[in-house]
């Protein structure tokens, strides 16, 4: 049984131990922090039962007795091919925990960071297994939503970045790989863009915060559930791309050219949106909504799998 070494057992190691467990793999937990390990193994058997509810996953209680909890950073390490670490976003105790994967793990393994904002030549630079680093940003939840974004440093080897897709490939993510590091690399620059947008028109009155969410999740965001946007707008013109660029780019270049925007996430334009979307959430209705979302995404991932969607056309040269 191949074995995975999740190294920091919060949200996100919680997500990416049940992932590898439902796909077989032997799954060692270890967080620094006492008891932590312990817990996040115990949740994970509701969590595998409610995957296993939408069917997304075949045998849970097979797939929990695969997690176990490492006393150690060696233990967890000893015999993994792959590491998934998810500790804070911090760049000296980033530095210092990949420091210690490269001298404990196998010299073959795979060390992936869940970082969603270092890039990893940041904290990866002065070690002697450089090339087998990698940042592997999930989305939150990751076990619900499977797109996984890889991006090595410039020293990072091709190797490595083609096992560790492989690798999630096989576990059913969704890997994307990100050319050279980039701040945000892609989704969150999408998700920025649009972010960047909704406080501009949000702010200048345009629309109220909860109609542009309406907007989003009973517009964009149906077609984007399955299908990306440079697929929208091929099947939104008779000829493809292409027609849709002739047709439509006019318009988009008088929005480009005058957009801006960068003053949104500054008062008092910040302030007008906070203060229109209201107050935040208490604690016992941010894990209802939190369940909800898990819920609904569950339900969707499993009746996308089985929908068989067609995949893009190919085209020839």
């Amino acid at each position: 049984m191949t074995k995975v070494a999740i190294v920091g057992a919060g949200l996100i190691g919680r997500a990416f131990a049940m992932i590898f467990a439902r796909s077989g793999w032997a799954v060692a937990l270890y967080d620094p922090v006492d008891g932590v390990a312990a817990a996040t193994r115990a949740t994970c058997r509701d969590g595998l039962h409610g995957l296993a509810a939408n069917g997304l996953c075949a045998n849970p209680d097979a797939a929990h007795a695969t997690i176990t909890v490492a006393s150690t950073l060696a233990d967890a390490l000893d015999g993994a091919s792959h590491v998934q670490e998810n500790g804070p976003e911090n760049l000296a105790v980033k530095a210092d925990i990949f420091a210690q994967l490269d001298a404990l793990a196998s010299p073959d393994a795979v060390l992936a960071s869940s970082s969603s904002a270092l890039r990893c030549s940041l904290f990866t630079e002065g070690l002697a297994g450089r090339h087998r680093c990698l940042i592997a940003h999930p989305v939150n939840p990751p076990h619900l939503i499977p797109l996984i974004e890889l991006c090595g440093a410039p020293w990072t080897s091709p190797d490595t970045i083609a096992t560790a897709r492989a690798t999630y490939e096989a576990i059913g993510q969704a890997p994307i790989t990100v050319n050279r590091e980039i701040d945000g690399f892609v989704l969150n620059r999408l998700q920025g863009a649009l972010l960047t947008e909704a406080f501009k028109l949000v702010s200048e009155g345009v629309v109220s915060p909860a109609d542009l969410d309406r907007t989003v999740s009973h517009g964009l965001g149906r077609r984007w559930a399955f299908m990306g946007p440079f697929q929208t707008i091929e099947l939104n013109a008779p000829d493809g791309v292409a027609d849709y660029c002739a047709r439509y780019s006019p318009f988009y270049q008088r929005f480009a050219d005058g957009q801006g925007g960068g003053e949104v996430w500054s008062s008092p334009a910040m302030d007008t949106v906070i203060a229109a979307w209201g107050e935040a959430h208490r604690a016992a209705e941010h894990a209802a909504h939190t369940s909800w979302r898990d819920g609904v995404l569950a339900d969707l991932a499993g009746r996308l799998d089985a929908a068989a969607v067609p995949p893009p056309i190919e085209r020839e040269d």
